[in-house]
């Protein structure tokens, strides 16, 4: 029977990831679904990714990317797009499985298939101190265990991650980018979110005197929320709306007490002021009053207090400005189709030897970065050299393999190796071999995209419903060039536009 998930599990590299491997590898029955490590430093500096392996004598079958240090939803996005399994499940680096929750999680799994639904929850533990008040960090963390939609531990259908494109990763850090991706599943799909069984400790993490002063940048996130889904997202979500309002009003009143002393207008000054050290108290006051009130908290909260406001407002107006024309995210295409002869290689007509196969400039690096990614790819051509007796069909394997020998592995190659006046469907301009490969790796068109060098290229993929990308050589027509919609100079650029461009904008 085949894995029903893989374990995605992004990471710092953090020693937390140490006692999760160990809790996994001594889980009441084995872990056989494969795990995928994201190592997300940017920096790895003398510990490259491939050096982080398993505890001594965890036998867990581990495989190490990279993410690059572009944040957890970019990390989660790579994790996913490198496993094939029908579900995948997230775990943050900083959790702990109980010894039941392999067991629990195949349960879980196997309920929301029987349920239709697209993703399960877990059950998080958040420890607090039992001999003393939690502190305003502490509080904040065991707000984890009530978040509806929590990816330190959840499972989502891979197609279901394909179809919305994954995480969106302007979520910078991790932050909305759960509640973004599950209302884009529930809400755009039509799908449910189902509550599992499975359980997990989620410690609490050291933090500093400013630790809730940087998280002060999520309200720029929550602009984000807003532009994409609404203004009522908080409700959907299961979120609150927070105190923005009336740091507003705290930031605003700071401004009239200063802006009034320095002009020298004593009552207006004296107004400010007094709003502002009223609502700074109130604020301070209620940060304090649940919490162990030792020096060090109350220290601390006070000296926050009066700088989350101003920073509250701040990153508010920059997300609302940063995120004025966001719409909805489209994320990477799950598949790149490439033309061979002019696209990968240098076009030589009816080519049957593998000697003579010569990539196109800067191709392996190109395909290389989509890899990395996750991307899969494959190869569409036509040689109908087969059919006008040039070639053999072993002279073109020949050929292919020689390909996938210079510029890397190939999730397939498609062939066809009928003539013009055949009559064929997958000969190009037809969409015939687009649609196998689509179908064959269970992509639907809208996630995949298409590049070749000349017009068939572009209308097979569009009779497929895929989008294309002309690179043109010498021997493209002009007008060929003129009817596409996307042309890049080279495959290179044609890949970086793949990679660059992963939203859409809004429509009204």
């Amino acid at each position: 029977m085949s894995e029903p998930t893989t374990i995605v599990i992004p990471t710092l590299a953090r020693p937390s990831l140490d006692a999760l491997l160990t809790a996994l590898a001594g889980q009441s029955i084995p872990v056989t679904a494969s795990i995928i490590l994201v190592d997300d430093r940017r920096d790895p500096g003398e510990t490259p990714p491939s050096a982080i392996e398993p505890p001594t004598g965890a036998d867990l079958d581990i495989t190490v990317v990279s993410g690059r240090g572009l944040g957890p939803a970019h990390a989660r996005n790579v994790g996913w797009r490198h496993a094939r399994t029908p579900w995948i499940s997230f775990l943050d680096d900083d959790v702990l499985p109980d010894a039941e929750w392999y067991a629990s999680l195949l349960t879980d799994l196997e309920a929301a298939e029987q349920a239709g639904a697209a993703g399960s929850t877990a059950r998080v533990h958040v420890p607090l101190p039992p001999d003393r008040r939690p502190t305003d960090w502490e509080r904040g963390t065991a707000g984890l265990a009530t978040a509806r939609w929590i990816t330190a531990d959840l499972s989502y259908r891979r197609a279901a991650l394909a179809a919305v494109g994954g995480f969106d990763e302007r979520f910078p850090r991790a932050f909305r980018e759960d509640a973004d991706l599950a209302l884009r599943i529930t809400e755009d799909l039509g799908a449910v979110i189902v509550e599992g069984e499975r359980r997990i400790t989620h410690p609490v993490r050291p933090s500093d005197d400013w630790a809730s002063l940087r998280q002060q940048a999520g309200n720029a996130d929550d602009m984000l929320m807003a532009r994409v889904h609404g203004a009522d997202w908080h409700d959907r979500a299961g979120e609150h709306v927070g105190r923005r309002p009336r740091h507003v009003v705290i930031t605003a009143a700071g401004v009239l007490a200063v802006g009034g002393a320095l002009a020298r207008r004593g009552a207006l000054a004296a107004v400010g002021a007094t709003i502002w050290a009223a609502g700074t108290a109130e604020f301070a006051w209620r940060r304090i009053a649940p919490g162990p009130r030792d020096s060090d908290e109350v220290r601390r909260m006070l000296l926050t207090s009066m700088a989350i406001p101003p920073a509250a407002t701040w990153h508010t107006a920059r997300g609302l400005v940063e995120h004025r024309h966001a719409g909805r995210w489209r994320g990477l295409p799950e598949l790149v189709l490439l033309d061979r002869d002019g696209t990968l290689i240098r076009d030589v007509p009816y080519n049957g030897d593998p000697a003579r196969v010569v990539p196109m400039p800067g191709a392996r690096r190109a395909l290389d970065r989509l890899r990395a990614e996750g991307v899969r790819l494959a190869v569409v051509s036509n040689q109908s050299g087969v059919a006008r007796g040039l070639i053999t069909p072993a002279q073109v394997e020949a050929v292919n393999a020689r390909v996938a020998e210079l510029l890397g592995p190939f999730e397939a190659f498609y062939v066809c190796e009928h003539g013009p006046d055949d009559g064929c469907s997958c000969r190009k301009p037809q969409p015939g071999l687009v649609k196998q490969a689509l179908a064959e790796a269970g992509v639907v068109p809208d996630r995949a995209l298409l590049i070749g060098d000349i017009g068939s290229d572009v209308e097979a993929a569009a009779a497929a419903g895929v989008r294309a990308v002309l690179v043109p050589t010498p021997v493209t027509r002009a007008e060929e060039i003129a009817a596409a919609s996307h042309v890049a100079r080279t495959l290179a650029e044609a890949v970086g536009s793949v990679l660059g461009a992963t939203t859409e904008k809004a429509t009204r």
